[in-house]
């Protein structure tokens, strides 16, 4: 320890549902991270050496954190807030990835161009590298991360947000009973902790997800030592509604393809391009929808939408959706923060909202959704495209070909037909434009967390 540092710092952590305080958190200083990531250096040594062991070691993993869920679920919702039947299902996706992971492994391959040589590829693990995860996710993006990390053969340095530390450092701790030590290591603390750690010389991979500005923040950090980074940066994804859509068949799903986790979703629906024929129809079924979903606090049995999750984000979907109604957008449903104790916002669906609001041009991240027409499809699909973010997009409509045709000329990552935000552990995750650098998920994302190497021998003479 540094002389003359304060010795076992702590930080608040809040329940968004009273917004009181029910716990703290170590709030670690950034000079700890030498020592942490000399102790990863360290156990990626035996770590990297055998495949075998490491998929047994998820599965096991897998296996403890399954069990685990009567404690790490009410503990998610209690610093997070959404629905506790939300934090089962977010245990369970970070079992599951372990588990898909726990059985890829890289395959070699040969080189066949003519030469009098067998050249062959093989993988190697880039060694210990460092995950820094948002509120909204806390454990399924963790695992998103450390799941292929870990099957590559790396060790990683996690390091969660200070509004959810709790159940990430359970989870590790659930975790380290079928872990070798210092393979998975969390770290907790308010910044500059988390541009130390981007910024390590011993850390050669980061991967992040979180806003803009902080993505590019942990890229140049990340410079410094090039190290690798994976980037997910958000989104400000549309759904474009075509003019033969079965509105009252499909309104369940659109409402909480926006609305799920109170909107905090980086792949959310955030906007909605309804034809102008279908414009009211459309507003008004997603307007019911939100005056009647039952909002509370997440441990309340009959909670279908908790809390925003924290203050900061809270005064942020405040003063998008102030923006908006003072733009002259109508709120059909909500516009204004709940009269109670904790973070709580009213399900809010806009309607008239002019195109340049902040609310339609940039992330709410929120329990907000504008809702725009359109007289004309392609000036729709080109206002879908019109933001600086690329992370997914819907169609939603009757005529399938069709709907995929319009699918196709969305700038995204991932287009969905008549559903949103559904994903397979298996399919590459990625966004274009401000939405992100690199893939994850699937194989991709273990191929991310590797680096070929290439082995030349000459063929037998004949």
């Amino acid at each position: 320890m540094t002389a003359g540092r304060p010795q076992n710092r702590s930080f608040a952590v809040v329940d968004p549902a009273t917004g009181e305080t029910f716990d703290e958190a170590p709030d670690q200083h950034p000079d700890d991270l030498d020592a942490v990531v000399a102790r990863a250096h360290a156990a990626w040594r035996g770590w990297r050496a055998d495949h075998g062991a490491r998929s047994a070691a998820l599965r096991a993993a897998a296996d403890a954190v399954a069990a685990a869920g009567a404690e790490l679920a009410p503990l998610l919702t209690r610093e997070q807030g959404k629905p506790l039947a939300e934090s089962y299902q977010e245990v369970a996706r970070t079992a599951a990835r372990l588990r898909y992971f726990a059985e890829l492994a890289p395959r070699p391959r040969t080189i066949t161009d003519g030469r009098p040589v067998h050249s062959e590829i093989r993988w190697r693990p880039l060694g210990p590298v460092a995950a820094i995860v948002p509120w909204n996710f806390p454990l399924q993006l963790a695992s998103a991360k450390f799941a292929p990390a870990l099957a590559a053969g790396n060790t990683m340095v996690l390091k969660p947000s200070p509004y959810t530390p709790l159940a990430t450092r359970l989870l590790v701790s659930v975790l380290a009973g079928a872990l070798p030590e210092d393979v998975l290591t969390v770290v907790t603390g308010r910044e500059p902790l988390g541009a130390r750690l981007a910024s390590h010389p011993g850390i050669r991979h980061v991967t992040f997800t979180g806003s803009g500005p902080t993505g590019r923040a942990v890229a140049r950090g990340a410079a410094d030592s090039l190290a690798r980074v994976t980037l997910e940066l958000g989104g400000n994804d549309a759904a474009v509604l075509l003019a033969d859509v079965a509105v009252e068949r499909i309104a369940d799903r659109l409402f909480w393809a926006a609305f799920r986790n109170c909107g905090q979703v980086c792949m959310a629906v955030k906007r909605v391009y309804a034809p102008a024929g279908r414009y009211a129809e459309v507003v008004e079924a997603l307007a019911e929808r939100a005056k009647r979903v039952v909002v509370g606090a997440g441990l309340d049995p009959g909670t279908e939408l908790g809390p925003v999750s924290n203050a900061a984000q809270l005064a942020r979907v405040e003063s998008r959706t102030a923006r908006a109604l003072a733009d002259g957008a109508r709120a059909v449903a909500g516009g204004h923060r709940l009269d109670r104790p904790g973070y709580f916002f009213a399900p809010t669906v806009l309607a008239d909202v002019p195109a340049h609001s902040a609310v339609v041009t940039q992330e709410q991240f929120g329990p907000v959704l504008p809702v725009l027409p359109y007289t004309d499809l392609d000036a729709a699909v080109d206002a879908a495209n019109g933001t600086g973010f690329g992370l997914g997009g819907s169609v939603w409509g009757t005529d399938l070909d069709r709907a995929e045709e319009v699918a196709g000329r969305l700038e995204c990552g991932t287009a969905w037909i008549n559903h949103h935000a559904e994903l397979s552990l298996a399919q590459p995750f990625a966004g274009v434009k401000e939405s992100g650098v690199g893939v994850a998920g699937g194989p991709w994302g273990l191929y991310g967390n590797l680096r070929p190497f290439v082995v030349h021998r000459p063929r037998p003479e004949a």
